[in-house]
């Protein structure tokens, strides 16, 4: 694919997801894609390139990312209960003794970061560890071999030309994908903060401190100086989280189409290009187990801290 292709437009192809939107009336009749013909209905359909995908808006669906991250929880799901429907005491399999250790890791994770009692935080980090985990790891399947083969079943049963086959295979570096997950994380600890505290302990967490005083008058005059502080501390908790991930796999992603590039510059530097490809993928492996266990340490803290009364802010 990159020999067929400048640099740059197989860089953008392989950053673009595939999307299926709703196209608006205002489009109807522009060519928004080089090679591709003018968009000739409004409605929902698949875009041919990014420009088409953007004229969508909010109202589009990577599916890609859907498919890649619905399918790996379901194989984490499924290799998890088939370990334990063949557990055993006696004779344990290879699977059974990594889902073991896997379990008491993140059993001593939540320990030595929750210090509260709930039974959904243990499992939601098992959860979040794993599927992040699949998720990064297709980072490590080689970039043209996925986005090829679905440009050629694109073109073999669709007619449609390779080009505007769109495939991306790394959910995490998706920001719809890591805000989503950071959304629904942070959405629960605004639950229990505001279950554990009340209204009104939650609503002082977010005025009473960090600055406080005695005297009526000055505590009256710190509420929206706190309350800044406190808001911008809170909404940073999903946003560094969400894009902490992102950011890393995206890099991570962008190196490897990069090092693929090398391999439409002759056979030495495909040579060349093969020692990056297997270095960095080596290296990889730290990153993605990393940024998994990271975005599961930081889902327990925030859990944590809606336990945590006003006196221990």
């Amino acid at each position: 694919m990159a020999s067929e292709q400048t640099s740059a437009q197989y860089i953008t192809h392989h950053l673009t997801n595939w999307t299926y939107g709703d196209m608006p009336a205002s489009a109807v009749g522009k060519q928004l894609c080089e090679g591709a013909p003018a968009v000739q209905e409004a409605g929902w359909q698949f875009a041919h390139c990014g420009a088409e995908a953007s004229a969508m808006g909010f109202n589009a669906i990577h599916v890609d990312t859907m498919f890649w991250s619905i399918s790996l929880g379901i194989l984490f799901i499924w290799l998890f209960r088939k370990a334990a429907k063949k557990a055993s005491v006696d004779t344990p399999s290879g699977l059974q003794n990594f889902v073991e250790w896997v379990c008491e890791f993140i059993d001593t994770s939540v320990r030595g970061s929750f210090t509260a009692k709930n039974d959904l935080v243990a499992p939601m980090a098992l959860t979040i560890f794993i599927w992040v985990f699949l998720m990064n790891f297709m980072d490590l399947v080689p970039v043209d071999w996925l986005p090829y083969l679905a440009g050629m079943i694109g073109e073999a049963f669709f007619g449609v030309d390779p080009h505007h086959v769109y495939f991306k295979v790394v959910p995490s570096t998706d920001p719809n994908a890591t805000f989503g997950m950071s959304f629904a994380i942070f959405a629960l600890m605004l639950y229990y903060s505001i279950k554990i505290k009340g209204v009104g302990g939650f609503a002082g967490e977010l005025t009473l401190h960090p600055f406080s005083s005695n005297n009526i008058v000055l505590k009256i005059l710190f509420i929206p100086i706190n309350f800044v502080l406190e808001f911008v501390s809170l909404i940073a908790k999903p946003l560094s989280l969400s894009l902490r991930l992102y950011g890393n796999m995206y890099a991570g992603e962008m190196i490897f189409i990069l090092i693929a590039l090398l391999y439409g510059a002759g056979w030495a530097m495909g040579i060349f290009g093969g020692f990056l490809q297997l270095g960095w993928a080596i290296f990889h492996i730290l990153i993605i187990t990393l940024q998994a266990f990271i975005f599961m340490t930081l889902a327990i803290v925030y859990m944590d801290m809606a336990y945590q009364v006003a006196e221990e802010h």
